[in-house]
């Protein structure tokens, strides 16, 4: 999946201003999203210390709707 596409999936849902972990600094929108089962995933760079991390949020229903497995 790209960026474009995870972007598209979550429209007016992106997190923004997130502060850094590190040094508060705010982010302004996250480098990556990556959708799972009950949980979103963001990773986040901060351009003012280079303080990359991973924030998840985890939710009762799942984010995106997965398709069956085929027997």
């Amino acid at each position: 999946m790209t960026k474009t596409t995870m972007v598209n999936t979550h429209g007016s849902d992106i997190p923004r201003q997130n502060p850094c972990a590190q040094c508060g600094a705010p982010i302004a929108q996250p480098d990556w999203i990556e959708p799972g089962e009950g949980r979103v995933s963001y990773l986040w760079t901060c351009h003012a210390c280079n303080y990359r991390f991973e924030a998840i949020a985890i939710f009762d229903e799942p984010a995106v709707a997965y398709p069956p497995l085929a027997a």
